[in-house]
C-alpha cells in the first residue's frame, strides 16, 4: 500500500516509526522462535503462528466479507500459499540454527534475487550496471556465510532456502495486483494454516504450560508486524523507507548479541555491508 501522492516529510518519518515497529515486532518474534525452535518442529511453529494470525484477521474478512464474493486467480493464490509456507517454515528451522545477524543479511539478498527472478519470469529489461550490483552482492552473500566462521549445517541451506522461496511468493504477489488485501491476508494466514497442519499434527510435540504465552505471542506479534508495514508503506515513500529497512540488520545483531550471545565476525560484518550497498543500488536505480 503506497499514498497517491508524494509523503509530507512529516509522513515520511511518521512512517519510519512505523517501519522500525514492524522490524522490532518481527525480531521478537523470531527471538522466541530462534528460543524455542529447537525445542518444537517448524511446522508446528508455523501453524501456531498462522492460526493466530487467521483469528487476528477474521473481524477485518467479516467487515470485508463482500471482497470475498468475486474470487479469481485461485491456482496463483494457492501457488503463493505454498511458496509462502515453505518461506515461512524454512526460515523458523533456519533462525534456530543460524547466527542472528547472518539471518538478516541474506535475507537483504531478496531484492537482488527477485530482480533476477523478475528478468526471468517476467522478462523485465534489467540494465547492465544492476547485473553487476546483484553479482557484487551474490558475492557479499559468499563472504556473510564463510565456513570459516560459520560452520556449513542445515540451517544454512534452510536460510538460502528461505529467501529462494520468499522471493518467487512476491513475484507470485505482483501478479496477484489488484487483489484487495484483505482476501490476501486471510488467504495467507488461513492457507499457512491448512497447509502446515499435517505436519504439525505428524510432528508435534506437547507444550509446555510455560511456553503457550510465548508461542502464541509469535503470531501476535507477527501480524502486529504486518499492519505496522502496511501502515508504514501507505504513509511514506518507498524511497525513503528503503534505508530505514536497513536498520533491521542492527536491531537483529543487537538480539543476537544481547539475548543469544553471537558475536558477528569479519567475514559477516564486510559481507553484510557488501550486500546492503547492492541492494541500495539495485533500489535507487529501478
Amino acid at each position: 500500500m503506497t499514498p497517491t501522492h508524494p509523503a509530507t516529510r512529516q509522513d515520511n518519518w511518521r512512517a519510519a516509526i512505523w517501519l522500525i515497529a514492524d522490524m522490532s515486532l518481527n525480531i521478537w518474534a523470531l527471538s522466541i522462535v530462534k528460543a524455542m525452535g529447537l525445542d518444537y518442529s517448524a511446522s508446528q511453529l508455523v501453524f501456531l503462528r498462522a492460526s493466530v494470525g487467521f483469528l487476528l484477521v477474521l473481524p477485518w474478512a467479516f467487515h470485508e466479507r463482500s471482497a470475498f464474493f468475486k474470487l479469481d486467480r485461485l491456482p496463483l493464490h494457492t501457488l503463493r500459499i505454498g511458496l509462502s509456507t515453505v518461506t515461512l517454515a524454512a526460515s523458523f528451522f533456519a533462525i534456530a540454527r543460524v547466527p542472528f545477524a547472518l539471518f538478516s543479511a541474506i535475507n537483504f539478498t531478496r531484492p537482488i534475487i527477485l530482480m533476477i527472478l523478475a528478468a526471468i519470469i517476467l522478462r523485465e529489461h534489467i540494465t547492465k550496471p544492476r547485473w553487476v550490483a546483484a553479482l557484487v552482492g551474490l558475492a557479499g552473500a559468499l563472504v556473510a556465510m564463510n565456513p570459516r566462521e560459520a560452520a556449513l549445517n542445515w540451517g544454512m541451506a534452510a536460510l538460502v532456502l528461505t529467501v529462494v522461496a520468499g522471493t518467487s511468493a512476491i513475484i507470485i504477489t505482483r501478479q496477484l495486483k489488484g487483489t484487495p488485501a484483505v482476501v490476501m491476508m486471510v488467504f495467507y494466514t488461513g492457507g499457512l494454516a491448512l497447509f502446515t497442519a499435517p505436519f504439525a499434527w505428524i510432528d508435534w510435540v506437547e507444550v509446555a504450560p510455560s511456553h503457550w504465552p510465548f508461542l502464541l505471542a509469535i503470531g501476535l506479534f507477527a501480524q502486529t508486524a504486518q499492519f505496522c508495514f502496511l501502515k508504514a508503506h501507505w504513509l511514506g515513500d518507498a524511497g525513503f523507507l528503503g534505508p530505514v529497512s536497513y536498520l533491521s540488520l542492527v536491531l537483529s545483531t543487537g538480539a543476537g548479541f544481547f539475548l543469544f550471545g553471537e558475536v558477528p565476525g569479519p567475514s559477516l560484518i564486510i559481507g553484510s555491508m557488501i550486500i546492503l550497498s547492492a541492494a541500495w543500488y539495485i533500489g535507487r536505480s529501478a
